[in-house]
């Protein structure tokens, strides 16, 4: 039987009763539940394996039977799907359900605890390509798997950065929505991670408390007046939920919104927000509430600081802006920035909020990398190959085998016969996974160092998900 911390079961008795604590101590001992969500703007739902049933609360969330091997599936890699914590996904029920409050239909959105990436790539999904999101995680080490996965994600309107919360307070007023997932003691994760258990004290729960609040007064002068605040925490506790959400209420001053929830979802519903008990709603332990900034009082919205811009800027010659250009689909909606080689895309109508995080925060990728300049080369970029923007037919496509886009995903170099030199598109199902270079008696793999599977290629391991 799983041993669990003497003053957490304390803590839990006093909040459920202890006839209920027996059944979410036994669900604790069980499996954890495997979920997905679909990427609606690489794949249709048609393509779902038959055998996956609906995250009810979520327009692209599946539960899986089991837990597949996620590295053998090309899929995958290539951002068709996610693999993300159902509770988690009711994200996207406070959005839709709180719309009509954002006052934009194309939002500036920032997630402030960002990595590895399940919520910036529901919020990508949310805005359909419109508005703009910045995706913040803190931690260096952390920061490469969340601009990853959002690159295979496929968005373009998408800004990547490594800043710590009381950076983004400087930028007064600026946000439409601003998602906190909080770093917290992390009950809700004991049903998955061992550690958790051995980490969690009464103590830590404590230092948790502080730290959230440290972090949501540090960011929420970013808020607009009668923006949404959406604050979540993988805990069942009072004080990281409950009382944090009264404080900020009370202290920095907004509304508490309720959520609508079905019955048969299980969701239990307080005045602060909503839990998540994996006894009784199929999913692991979370909670969420949203709040709106109250509007009594001015605030000046954030100008770009055009001289404090972060980094080398350099002219796009007219040469590689026509070579890109046919790269890219609806090329007429983007402007294109250069600095130490690298050329990236900006949709023009968000290129003045594109300066702003250019002049005042850690900018780790700013809109689409779509090439780099060697010489008189242009080498297209991975992160070009796997966004939506891309005009597939502008390279020579070549579909590949499982095993053979497990090679290219390996970064192995690949021999290609009867195919003609040049950059060519590695695709697995018609989905892009990246770029070579054809020499005729190879061809470089131009799939990045960082991304690539270190595993042994193993296809009876593979289970076809989608």
């Amino acid at each position: 039987m799983l041993q669990l911390p003497k003053d957490f079961c304390s803590q839990m008795i006093s909040i459920l009763g202890e006839e209920e604590f027996l059944l979410l101590q036994k669900a604790i001992e069980q499996e954890r539940i495997t979920s997905i969500r679909t990427n609606p703007f690489k794949i249709g739902e048609g393509k779902l394996s038959s055998t996956a049933s609906r995250v009810p609360w979520s327009t692209n969330g599946f539960y899986l039977d089991e837990r597949p091997l996620f590295t053998m599936d090309p899929l995958f890699h290539a951002g068709a799907y996610y693999a993300q914590e159902a509770s988690s996904m009711f994200l996207e029920q406070i959005l839709l359900q709180h719309r009509d409050k954002i006052g934009t239909e194309e939002p500036l959105v920032l997630d402030l605890c960002a990595s590895p990436g399940g919520k910036s790539t529901l919020l990508a999904s949310f805005l359909k390509g419109g508005g703009w999101l910045v995706a913040n995680e803190v931690i260096k080490s952390r920061v490469g798997i969340l601009n990853e996965n959002l690159s295979k994600w496929g968005i373009p309107n998408v800004t990547v950065t490594q800043n710590d919360p009381k950076d983004f307070g400087r930028l007064t007023g600026l946000f439409d929505i601003i998602v906190i997932d909080a770093p917290c003691s992390g009950e809700g994760m004991f049903r998955k991670d061992d550690k958790a258990i051995e980490d969690w004290s009464l103590n830590n729960v404590q230092l948790c408390c502080e730290r959230q609040k440290r972090i949501v007064s540090d960011v929420y002068p970013a808020l607009k007046e009668g923006g949404l605040l959406i604050y979540s925490t993988c805990t069942y506790n009072e004080e990281e939920d409950e009382k944090n959400v009264k404080w900020i209420s009370e202290e920095l001053g907004a509304d508490i919104l309720s959520v609508q929830t079905e019955a048969n979802w299980s969701i239990t519903e307080t005045p602060f927000g909503c839990h998540f008990y994996p006894h009784k709603t199929k999913g692991e332990g979370f909670f969420i509430a949203v709040l709106q900034k109250s509007q009594e009082s001015s605030s000046t919205k954030t100008k770009a600081n055009k001289n404090s811009h972060k980094g080398k800027k350099e002219i796009v010659s007219q040469e590689t802006k026509k070579q890109v250009k046919g790269w890219l689909r609806h090329e007429e909606e983007f402007d294109f920035i250069q600095e130490n080689g690298l050329v990236s895309a900006i949709k023009k109508a968000w290129k003045q909020e594109a300066d702003i995080f250019n002049s005042a925060l850690h900018i780790i990728r700013n809109g689409v990398p779509v090439g780099i300049v060697k010489g008189r080369d242009l080498i297209p970029h991975e992160t070009l190959a796997i966004s939506t923007i891309l005009n597939q037919e502008a390279f020579p496509n070549v579909e590949c085998s499982w095993e053979m886009a497990i090679q290219f995903l390996k970064k192995e170099n690949i021999i290609l016969e009867n195919q003609q030199k040049g950059f060519v598109l590695f695709c697995y199902q018609n989905i892009p996974l990246g770029f070579g270079k054809n020499l005729g008696n190879r061809c470089n793999n131009l799939y990045p160092s960082e991304w690539r599977i270190r595993m042994k290629m193993d296809k009876s391991r593979y289970s076809e998900i989608l």
